[in-house]
C-alpha cells in the first residue's frame, strides 16, 4: 500500500497550525481529515486511519487522553504528538505510553510529512511480515511468531532476507522465546525447503552419546555399537541442521563442528574414512557465547565461524503489545483443541497478563493459557481466573524494594542460584527450568560459587 492510501487524522484546536498541515499534506496526495480538538477526532477515528497526529495541550481531551483511547480502539494506528518547544518532558512521556513520534511547534511541514511516510513505510513492512507469519502459520503452525511489536518486525525482516541465503545463522535468546520456530521459518523459506529440516538439542543427550547422535558412529566404535549409525549430519544432506544449545557441546565436539563448517566434512565415531556433507547450518544458545569466549568455555574460532548472522529473540517482557495478540490466539487455540465453547478475555485480565514478567516467555505464556482455558467453567477470563504469579504480578511489583546498589553481576546470579536452589529443595532440574539455564550450566555454576546446596 502506497504512501497515498494511508489515511492521516489531525487533531489541533488552533486554526492555522490545522489548516496550514491538512493543506500541506493534500499537496502531497496524502488523504487527510482534521478534527479541531480531542472529542471530535476520537469521533472520526476509524481503523482506516494509519496516524493521528494531534495537538498535546487542546480543551476537552488533551493529546495524553487521545492517545490512550487511540491505543485502547486501534492499537494498530500511530500517534505523533505535537507540543510547544518547552514541553519535550511531556513528549517524552507520551513516547513512553505508546505514541510512535513528536514534533515541536511551530511545526515544520517536511519534517510532518517525513514522519508520516516513516510510519507508513513501517506500516507497510509491518504488513508484509504478518503476512509472511500468517503464511508461516497456515503451513507450518509457527503460531509463537506472533508479533507486531518493533523487535519481532526486525526479527521477521530478518528472516526474509536472510532465509533465501545460504549462510550459517546463530538465534540467541532466553529459553521460551521461540528460536527452534525461528530456524524452521529461515528452512522452510529457504531453497531447501524441499530437503531435511533436522534438529538435535544437545543438553537433552549425555555427554557421551553426543557425537554419535551428530556424526553417527561404525560397528564397533564402542560398547553396543553392533551396526554403522547414521547421525545427524547425514540425515540432513542436502537440508538444513538446527544445534540448539551450542554453548552445551564439549570441546571435543566443537572442534570437530569446527572442521564440518571449514571443509563439509566428517567422519563417523570410530572411523577415520570423511564423508562430504551439503548442509545449512543454524544455531541457537541462551547464554552470551562471547562471554564463554573470554572465559574460555568455548572455542573462539568456532564462534567466529557460527555468528555470521545473529539473530536476537525478544524476551516476553520486552514486546509488552504482543502478549495481548498472542494471549488470544492461544485461547483460540486451546478452545479448538479442547473442544470447548468460544472464550474471551476481559481487558482488567489482559492487563495483568501485560503486567506479568513472564519468565519463561512464550512458552509461560502458552502453558498458563491453555491451563486456565481447561479449567475455566464460564466464556470469558477475568484476573482471578488466572494463575496466582500471575495475578499478583501487580502486587508484587509495587512491593518490591529495587535493586540492591553495590552488589556485582557476579552476586546477584550467585545469590539467584543459590535462593532458587534452596526453594527447589536442591533439585538442579527444577532450579534450571525456572531461570531459563541447563542443568548443565547450573551444576556448572554450583562449582564455580562453591555453593553448597
Amino acid at each position: 500500500m502506497s504512501l497515498s492510501e494511508e489515511k492521516v487524522l489531525i487533531i489541533e484546536d488552533e486554526r492555522a497550525s490545522r489548516v496550514a498541515m491538512t493543506d500541506y499534506l493534500r499537496r502531497k496526495k496524502i488523504p487527510v481529515i482534521s478534527a479541531v480538538d480531542g472529542a471530535q477526532g476520537l469521533d472520526l477515528l476509524d481503523r482506516d486511519v494509519a496516524v493521528v497526529v494531534t495537538d498535546l495541550k487542546m480543551p476537552k481531551l488533551d493529546g495524553m487522553e487521545v492517545l490512550r483511547e487511540v491505543r485502547s480502539r486501534v492499537p494498530q494506528t500511530a500517534v505523533i504528538m505535537v507540543t510547544a518547544y518547552g514541553d519535550i518532558v511531556s513528549a517524552v512521556e507520551a513516547m513512553k505510553l505508546g505514541a510512535t513520534d513528536y514534533l515541536t511547534k511551530p511545526v515544520d511541514p517536511d519534517e510532518l510529512y517525513i514522519k508520516i511516510r516513516r510510519v507508513c513505510d513501517a506500516r507497510a513492512l509491518q504488513r508484509e511480515n504478518l503476512e509472511l507469519r500468517r503464511q508461516l502459520d497456515k503451513k507450518y503452525g509457527f503460531e509463537t511468531l506472533l508479533g507486531i511489536s518493533p523487535p519481532m518486525i526486525e526479527v521477521f525482516e530478518r528472516i526474509r532476507v536472510v532465509a533465501p541465503t545460504d549462510c550459517t545463522v546463530l538465534i540467541t535468546g532466553e529459553s521460551g522465546t521461540g528460536k527452534e520456530l525461528v530456524a524452521q521459518a529461515l528452512h522452510q523459506h529457504s531453497l531447501r525447503k524441499d530437503k531435511p529440516f533436522v534438529t538435535i538439542c544437545s543438553p537433552t543427550i549425555p555427554d557421551s552419546l553426543v557425537e554419535s547422535e551428530l556424526f553417527g558412529h561404525a560397528k564397533g566404535a564402542f560398547t553396543g555399537a553392533c551396526d554403522d549409525r547414521m547421525g545427524k549430519f547425514a540425515a540432513a544432506d542436502g537440508g538444513t541442521l538446527f544445534i540448539d544449545e551450542v554453548a552445551e557441546l564439549s570441546s571435543g565436539t566443537q572442534a570437530k563442528l569446527l572442521r564440518v563448517l571449514e571443509d563439509k566434512t566428517f567422519s563417523l565415531v570410530g572411523s577415520s574414512e570423511l564423508k562430504e556433507v551439503d548442509i545449512r547450518l543454524i544455531f541457537a544458545t541462551n547464554q552470551d557465547l562471547k562471554s564463554l569466549v573470554q572465559e574460555q568455555a568455548f572455542r573462539h574460532d568456532l564462534f567466529y565461524r557460527i555468528d555470521v548472522v545473529t539473530i536476537q529473540m525478544p524476551p516476553l517482557r520486552e514486546r509488552p503489545e504482543d502478549i495481548p495478540l498472542l494471549a488470544r490466539h492461544f485461547v483460540k487455540e486451546v478452545v479448538r483443541q479442547n473442544d470447548k465453547q468460544e472464550i474471551g478475555m476481559s481487558p482488567a485480565a489482559l492487563r495483568r497478563l501485560r503486567q506479568y514478567q513472564w519468565p519463561g516467555n512464550v512458552r509461560e505464556l502458552r502453558n498458563c493459557i491453555e491451563s486456565t482455558v481447561v479449567l475455566l467453567q464460564k466464556d470469558e477470563i477475568t484476573p482471578a481466573d488466572l494463575p496466582e504469579e500471575v495475578r499478583e504480578s501487580k502486587r508484587r511489583a509495587s512491593s518490591r524494594s529495587g535493586f540492591p546498589v553495590g552488589m556485582s553481576i557476579q552476586d546477584l546470579e550467585r545469590e539467584a542460584i543459590e535462593k532458587t536452589l534452596r526453594k527447589m529443595g536442591g533439585s538442579r532440574v527444577k532450579a534450571a527450568e525456572i531461570l531459563g539455564l541447563s542443568v548443565r550450566t547450573i551444576q556448572r555454576k554450583i562449582n564455580e560459587y562453591g555453593l553448597d546446596v
